[in-house]
Formats: structure tokens, C-alpha cells, sequence
């Protein structure tokens, strides 16, 4: 036992190398910061593509809200050459005192190339017939033409004269939005370059005008033999127009 214990100790020792290693603590901090910061700029990126997505759905859903606004009744479009006039007369449905101007409406259709039951809706909305009707704003006549759009010289409640400028009006906007009949007929109420701007930029009086007109036109082009449109119309203050434009007529009958 004594010999196996010398012969232990006689054995030679294990040399163990060992390698220094020197440590600095900021560079230390340093590579252990780098981890963290790399997820946390993989979650900022994460984050952004979320709310660039979250930015378009919202985009898609405003647009489709806002189309949801947008007039939605037929387009009826207007091609040069293409004549829509409706030479049968006007719809029997127009009132008594837009009846008045039938062999009129139908001239001026002929001379515009305008389909006359457009002419009598523009007339119906506009005065019911009255050629001496004039509104605050200063629209003068059968279709309340403003004064600006009448030559000097000219007598602005003139009938012949007043549907001149007023289709020449209504022809400009059938140009300007390339044949969209409902927007030249917004148009012709609240202004070309106002409608061209979006429903958004509407007037009320032109949302009301556009509901008007192109109800009461769709009715006439469909050959109802009455309107549903054109009464609500009546119904909501047209009839007070109407009145006014039939004591018009009276006085221009005795006079004549």
C-alpha cells in the first residue's frame, strides 16, 4: 500500500494550459445589447407593415363608403351625333303649366338637339312655366339663367332668349363631363366646376336638384304616364311654383 502510494506521488503532474482571456465590461455590455436591439427594430419593422396595411384597408373602406354616396341612378351618356330627341312630345305627366310651352320645347329640342323631355324637366324644376320668374340669386326666366351668361342687349325673361342660353348651358356641361347627363344636369344648378370636384362638394340645393331632375327624366324616358318623382317635387314647395307660373300664363293669355 505505502509503495502504490509513492509510486502516486513519484508520477509526473498534469500540466494544465490555461489561456488568458482578458474581459472588457463595455464591450461586454455592447455584444449583449445587440440582440434585443435587433428584435426590437424586426418588431418596429413588423410594426410598420401592420399599419401600412391597416392604412390601405382604411383607404378601401372610405372609398367604398364615399361610392356608396355617389349618385348610383343610370348614367345616360350623350355621344356627338347622337341625337336622343324624343319626337313624340314631352311625357303627359309634366304639369299643366310646362304643357303650356309643348310646341316650344319641341322647337327648341329640334334647334338644340336636345331630347325634349330633358328641356320640359329642366323647365319643370327650374320655373314651372314661368317666363317672368326670377330668383334671389338673380336667374331670370323659364330656366333660370343667370345674368352673366346673356349677351348685352339682350332681354334675359325673352323666351326664345332665355332657352337659348340656358340649353347652350346645359350643352356646354354635356361637353365638359364628355356626355354624363346627371352631372351636366347637376351642373347646370350648382356649376360645372363645382360638380366636377365630387358629391362630396355638392351644394344641398344641387343634391336636391340632381334627385329632382333625373327622377322626373327617368320617369319620361321610361314613358310613365305619371311621375312619383315629379310629385314628391310638387309636394315639397314645386307647387307654389307652379301657382305663381299658371297666374303668369293667365296674364300673358288676356294680354295677348
Amino acid at each position: 500500500m505505502v509503495n502504490q502510494q509513492r509510486a502516486w506521488l513519484d508520477e509526473e503532474p498534469i500540466v494544465i494550459a490555461v489561456r488568458e482571456v482578458s474581459y472588457d465590461p463595455l464591450e461586454d455590455t455592447a455584444q449583449s445589447l445587440k440582440q434585443p436591439y435587433s428584435i426590437w427594430r424586426r418588431r418596429r419593422l413588423l410594426l410598420a407593415f401592420l399599419m401600412l396595411v391597416l392604412s390601405i384597408g382604411c383607404i378601401f373602406v372610405g372609398v367604398q363608403l364615399i361610392s356608396s354616396a355617389l349618385p348610383t341612378r343610370t348614367v345616360y351618356m350623350v355621344t356627338e351625333n347622337q341625337s336622343i330627341i324624343n319626337a313624340g312630345g314631352i311625357a303627359p305627366f309634366f304639369s299643366p303649366e310646362v304643357q303650356y310651352w309643348e310646341e316650344d320645347i319641341l322647337r327648341w329640342a329640334e334647334e338644340y338637339d336636345l331630347d325634349p323631355n330633358l328641356i320640359a324637366t329642366i323647365m319643370q324644376i327650374e320655373s314651372c312655366g314661368d317666363p317672368m320668374a326670377g330668383s334671389p340669386a338673380g336667374a331670370q326666366g323659364l330656366f333660370q339663367v343667370m345674368p352673366f351668361h346673356f349677351a348685352q342687349g339682350e332681354v334675359m325673361q325673352d323666351p326664345d332668349t332665355n332657352a337659348k342660353r340656358g340649353m347652350l348651358y346645359l350643352l356646354e356641361g354635356l361637353t365638359y363631363f364628355e356626355g354624363n347627363l346627371p352631372y351636366a344636369v347637376a351642373g347646370y344648378n350648382g356649376g360645372h366646376g363645382t360638380v366636377a370636384r365630387g358629391y362630396h362638394m355638392w351644394a344641398d340645393e344641387t343634391r336636391r336638384y340632381y334627385y329632382w331632375a333625373m327622377g322626373i327624366y327617368q320617369d319620361a324616358l321610361t314613358g310613365q304616364s305619371t311621375s312619383d318623382r315629379l310629385n314628391e317635387w310638387l309636394a315639397n314647395g314645386g307647387s307654389i311654383l307652379c301657382s305663381q307660373a299658371a297666374q303668369t300664363q293667365r296674364s300673358l293669355n288676356t294680354n295677348s
